[in-house]
Parts: C-alpha cells; sequence; structure tokens
C-alpha cells in the first residue's frame, strides 16, 4: 500500500483517485474549489467533473495538500492540474516538501510564457527537491477508465525504475500500463495532440466527411513528426499510446473537450464564447498558442498547425484550415 496525493480534481484527477484507492492504496485528494471538495467529501460524487461515478468511501479529500504532505508520509503526488495553472502549485510543493517522492503528471500542453514542457517547468520549480518524474500519458479519457471499460496508456520516465513503480501502482484489470523512456517524444505528442483535435472537430463542425477528417489527422501527425524531429524525439514514440493512440481519441470522441472545440468552431462560435461556457479545460487552445510561437521562430513545416492558431486567435476563416492542404503545390507525401 502507497499514501498517494492526487492534486487536481477534474475528470481525470477523480477518476485515477478512484483506481488508485481500489488498487488498494491510501489516497488523499486535493481539488482547488472548495466547493466542489466539499461535494466530493459529502457525497461521495464528483458530479461537475465525472457525474453519475461513486467514489470510495476510504477516499480522503482534503483541505491542504502542504498540511498533507507535513502530516504523512507521501509517496506518489499525482499532478492533474491543466498546465497554464501549474507553477503556483509547484510553487506551494517547493515550500512544503521535505522528503523524495515520485511526482506523476497527467497534464499536457505547453507553457505559453516560457515555451516549455511540464517537465522542464516541475524541473524549474523544484530545483533542489529529491523527485522522479514520471508522465502517465495515453488514449485513456476518465469516463471510461471509471467505468472499468479496457485501457493502455504509458509511464514514461528518464528513471525506469520509477516508470516501473508507477506501471505495478496503476495497472489492474481493466488498465494496462506500459513503460518507456522517451519523456520528450511522449510529452511533445500528448500536447500537440490536442491542437489537432481541435481541427479535427473543425472539420467536423463544417459538415465535412471521414474522407476529410481522415486526410487532416494523417497530414497532421506528419506535422508533429516535423515537430519531434526538431526536439530530437524518438519517431516511434509517435506511433505508440502516447503518441497515435492518445491521436485516435482525442480527435474522434465524444468525450473530447478538444475536438469539441473544434466542432463549435466550425460551427461558427468564437473561441472565448466557447471556453467560457466549459467546465473543463481545453489544454489545445492554450497549447497552440504556445506551439505557433516554437513554429515560427524555428521555421518549422507545420502549415496546418500555423492555420489553427489564425483561425483560433486572428479571425482566419475556418474553412481555410481543412481546405489548406488542398490547395497547396503537389508534391510526394514523405518529402
Amino acid at each position: 500500500m502507497k499514501n498517494i496525493l492526487v492534486i487536481g480534481g477534474g475528470s481525470w484527477g477523480t477518476c485515477l483517485s478512484k483506481l488508485l484507492v481500489e488498487n488498494k492504496n491510501n489516497v488523499f485528494l486535493w481539488e482547488y474549489n472548495e466547493k466542489t471538495r466539499n461535494v466530493i467529501r459529502e457525497k461521495r460524487e464528483n458530479p461537475v467533473f465525472l457525474p453519475n461515478i461513486k467514489l470510495p468511501n476510504e477516499l480522503k479529500v482534503v483541505d491542504s495538500y502542504c498540511e498533507t504532505l507535513k502530516n504523512e508520509k507521501i509517496d506518489v503526488i499525482l499532478l492533474a492540474t491543466p498546465t497554464q495553472f501549474l507553477r503556483p502549485i509547484l510553487k506551494n510543493l517547493k515550500e512544503c516538501l521535505s522528503y523524495k517522492v515520485i511526482i506523476v503528471n497527467v497534464a499536457k500542453g505547453i507553457e505559453i510564457k516560457s515555451k516549455k514542457r511540464i517537465s522542464e517547468v516541475i524541473d524549474e520549480e523544484l530545483s533542489g527537491k529529491d523527485y522522479s518524474y514520471v508522465l502517465l500519458a495515453g488514449p485513456t479519457h476518465a469516463e471510461e477508465v471509471a467505468l472499468k471499460l479496457p485501457s493502455a496508456i504509458l509511464s514514461v520516465s528518464l528513471d525506469e525504475k520509477a516508470a516501473l513503480e508507477i506501471q505495478h501502482l496503476f495497472s489492474n484489470s481493466y488498465f494496462r500500463v506500459y513503460t518507456g523512456t522517451d519523456l520528450v517524444g511522449a510529452e511533445l505528442s500528448g500536447a500537440v495532440k490536442n491542437c489537432l483535435a481541435i481541427a479535427a472537430g473543425i472539420s467536423d463542425g463544417l459538415g465535412f466527411g471521414d474522407n476529410s477528417k481522415a486526410a487532416l489527422i494523417t497530414r497532421g501527425i506528419n506535422e508533429i513528426l516535423e515537430i519531434g524531429k526538431y526536439y530530437h524525439a524518438d519517431p516511434k514514440t509517435f506511433m505508440g499510446l502516447s503518441g497515435l493512440g492518445d491521436i485516435i481519441v482525442t480527435c474522434t470522441s465524444k468525450h473530447s473537450r478538444n475536438r469539441y472545440v473544434g466542432e463549435e468552431l466550425g460551427k461558427g462560435r468564437k473561441i472565448d464564447d466557447i471556453i467560457s461556457s466549459m467546465k473543463m479545460v481545453s489544454e489545445g487552445a492554450e497549447t497552440i498558442k504556445a506551439l505557433y510561437a516554437i513554429i515560427k521562430e524555428n521555421n518549422i513545416q507545420a502549415p496546418i498547425m500555423s492555420a489553427l492558431y489564425e483561425v483560433i486567435y486572428e479571425n482566419r476563416p475556418v474553412n481555410e484550415l481543412v481546405s489548406l492542404f488542398m490547395n497547396r503545390n503537389l508534391r510526394s507525401e514523405f518529402i
């Protein structure tokens, strides 16, 4: 049995808290919204982010993660906090973390201001602290995992021992965990696929068919490979669970908030209106800001990702995104 602190009570944080309790661990869940914390504590349900899922009585909902770190010997900290809100959490953690832990991150994004991956942000903020970092990423919607539908995911870390420990911690009869070491590739694919899912949603919102979306996704994967090449990531990673697997589920699923954002854009709504009406965060709508800057600064060939930013934030006509690659100069597929 491990003592696990989950920071973030959204759908994924709540779902994984449930899974970890059912795997016979001692789990403490902190959610920043006090009202939501109280509802989870009293009702044993998270009706805002994971409705109609009964949470185990053994799950402990806490009001301060720092107090929990001081009063309990925590083995694993699970960060289930959107990328753009992570730094304040980390700054607080640095003040109250006094022993070695494994930090598991399940968010997927690139920080806008610094254009850094999440592991880089954590390294910066927790400098001097003793921890191992593991990314948990793959084609897994919380709504399905909470219902115990068979799913597979990747535990990836530069510390192979930590990756193996997290593999065994999370694995059970319906949740299969593989391990990997290409942290850069896994973080990039997890972040950029959210942007691609918005583009796929735009195709849906415009009323285009399966052919259109398949072509868009395939060419989008090519752009992800180009971005990965710039970062010297292993190309195989983009064909694995954290790459192709996550791309499939995020670009096609009814549960995908990023695909939903794109669908609404395709129907003519504006990004501010869409985001303000959502209960959960669209990581892709934020990540594309950092990604666009990276593409432009480093002259990376990524016309779909570039056009996506311009559609969302520069009022480029939305139908141009899908038609963009149809009107480019004819060429060989892989040149």
